[in-house]
């Protein structure tokens, strides 16, 4: 994909680069949804970057000043929908990255890729995940009940969580501009 700009942040696909920066949030993910992607060292973050480099699903997002990596989206297509989601380095939490780089992001989906509707699922416990959601515009469609498992208890069953899916609609989104 083409590099997106913002105020403060650069929004392009992932460089085999950005290994360091990609572990310093993927070694210990603070979302569930994430645990399945922990990256355990270096060598796993090498090959995650490189992996991620070959994708326009996955989108690094940087400082514009100094292009150091702070998260990540992913755009999903599914004909004229996407699942979309963000992870970000919790050090860089607070300061409206993820709200910038999601308006971004969704303002590219509608209107460069023609995307109908976009959706989200978040874990009902992610409070910021969600505020994020209502933010951009987005509305709760509904809550799936022990909807999925990311880790197992002492006991080795499955611990299951309730997810909130969120949408928004083309038609909303231009009404909000």
């Amino acid at each position: 994909m083409e590099a997106i700009e913002t105020e403060r942040l650069v929004l392009r696909n992932f460089r085999t680069g950005d290994a360091a920066d990609l572990f310093a949030y993927l070694n210990e993910p603070r979302a569930s949804c994430f645990l399945s992607m922990k990256l355990e060292d270096m060598g796993a973050a090498e090959a995650e970057a490189e992996e991620r480099s070959r994708s326009d699903e996955h989108i690094a997002v940087c400082l514009r000043h100094s292009g150091k990596l702070i998260g990540d989206l992913f755009a999903v297509p599914e004909e004229d929908t996407f699942s979309v989601g963000w992870n970000f380095n919790a050090d860089f939490g607070g300061a409206g990255f993820a709200f910038e780089a999601a308006r971004a992001l969704f303002a590219y989906l509608f209107t460069v890729r023609h995307a109908r509707r976009l959706y989200a699922y978040v874990e009902d416990h992610n409070a910021p995940s969600q505020r994020l959601c209502e933010r951009l515009g987005m509305r709760k469609e509904g809550l799936f009940m022990e909807f999925v498992s990311f880790e197992t208890g002492d006991n080795g069953e499955p611990i299951f969580e309730n997810t909130m899916q969120y949408a928004i609609l083309r038609k909303e989104w231009e009404s909000q501009q």
